[in-house]
């Protein structure tokens, strides 16, 4: 079998129960995480979130001349400050913003930007230089390089699929849909030590990763079981909550990653994008105060992000798929600044807004200041960007 498939195939945990024999048992136990101080969050909003109606230039006439429809208007919006404001769903964004824990950075794309979903979300977790295709994810090429020895849970992708950006040498992460949902099975008959067959072992390492991990998360729990939070009663809701207890129970990870689905507004889209703004804002609002009652706002650094923003000018009542887009930075002790110009609606690029802040700096500025880690070394040669942390 591909090595790459299998990692696929016995990396996702998403429910049940797993029955492992115990000859997979014979790799080392977890090991201490890269940076004890900090982790990073990653959100995705998946399908091309409009940056536009998120982070709006309110003061710009050219915005609402190019909706005449799906414009938020100045009624509406909040925390206006130089020519920006929050879409009215984002309150506790603003709020965030006026404590001097959240930053935008805006305009963020990259150059020959690609429209196509896949491809560009692909592009956005692999982080190549040219666009050139890899057969691994950015975060993954860190934990193959950070985790002096393999590190099961190093990174936590909570989610119903693999992302990509974890793909490495080394299994450093598992996928995981609901903690509540899964036990591990051991028996012990047919012990087998390590064999001198590469393959074979790597099959072992893999699966026992699995366990290990499993273990690791499930202690994590137990430690965090009787602490309550107030969360949204939604999917992503359920998911920060979950990504909240294993922080607060101090699994061995440096890196969580997340999705939500449904940003993809070609139609209907002023009422859609003002629900999921506000699972958006309810959640991530829930995970930041969560974090800051707990005194563990300032080590945990959340992103959002989607895979392109939507195109200026509105088309029956939707966008269609744009390129740059604002990124969020909340917590980890950021400046809360607003980084970069305010979107150029006078200079476009056959309609679509130019980007002017690269993502791989955003993602050298992340290693290079919560992880003291050089982005070169995993290929990322775009500078840091100045102002973030």
């Amino acid at each position: 079998m591909n090595r790459r498939n299998f990692l696929t195939l016995t990396g996702t945990f998403t429910g049940g129960t797993l029955l492992v024999p115990s000859f997979l048992h014979s790799f080392s136990k977890q090991n201490s995480i890269i940076n004890p101080n900090q982790c990073l969050v990653f959100v995705q909003l998946n399908g091309g979130n409009d940056g536009l109606n998120t982070f709006i230039p309110y003061e710009n006439e050219l915005y609402y001349k190019a909706r005449p429809t799906i414009a938020v208007t100045k009624s509406e919006i909040i925390a206006g400050n130089n020519g920006m404001a929050f879409h009215p769903s984002l309150s506790d964004f603003a709020t965030m913003q006026q404590n001097g824990d959240l930053t935008v950075i805006q305009n963020v794309g990259y150059q020959n930007p690609v429209r196509s979903h896949f491809r560009s979300q692909e592009i956005w977790q692999t982080a190549p230089q040219k666009q050139e295709y890899l057969n691994s994810g950015w975060l993954g090429r860190f934990l193959d390089l950070q985790c002096k020895e393999h590190t099961p849970t190093a990174g936590i992708n909570m989610d119903a699929y693999d992302n990509f950006a974890f793909l490495g040498k080394e299994p450093n992460s598992l996928t995981i849909r609901d903690p509540r949902r899964f036990t591990t099975v051991e028996s012990s008959e047919n012990k087998l030590t390590p064999s001198t067959n590469p393959q074979l072992d790597f099959v072992r390492k893999v699966a026992n990763s699995i366990t290990e991990g499993t273990s690791e998360i499930q202690k994590a729990l137990e430690r965090t079981k009787n602490l309550t939070s107030l969360y949204p009663k939604s999917e992503f809701g359920n998911r920060l909550e979950w990504i909240s207890k294993l922080i607060k129970g101090n699994l061995n990870s440096n890196v969580y990653y997340t999705s939500l689905n449904g940003f993809d507004t070609h139609e209907g889209q002023k009422d859609t994008h003002k629900k999921k703004l506000l699972d958006v804002n309810n959640s991530i609002g829930a995970f930041y105060k969560d974090l800051k009652e707990a005194k563990l706002l300032e080590s945990v650094t959340i992103v959002v992000f989607s895979e392109f923003g939507r195109r200026v000018a509105e088309n029956g009542g939707g966008t269609d798929h744009g390129t740059a887009a604002p990124v969020f930075i909340i917590g980890g002790n950021n400046k809360g600044k607003v980084i970069g110009n305010n979107p150029n609606l006078h200079d476009l690029d056959e309609g679509d807004l130019k980007y002017e802040i690269d993502f791989r700096s955003v993602y050298a500025t992340l290693l290079k200041s919560k992880m003291n880690f050089d982005a070169n070394k995993i290929g990322i040669t775009n500078k840091p960007l100045e102002g973030v942390f």
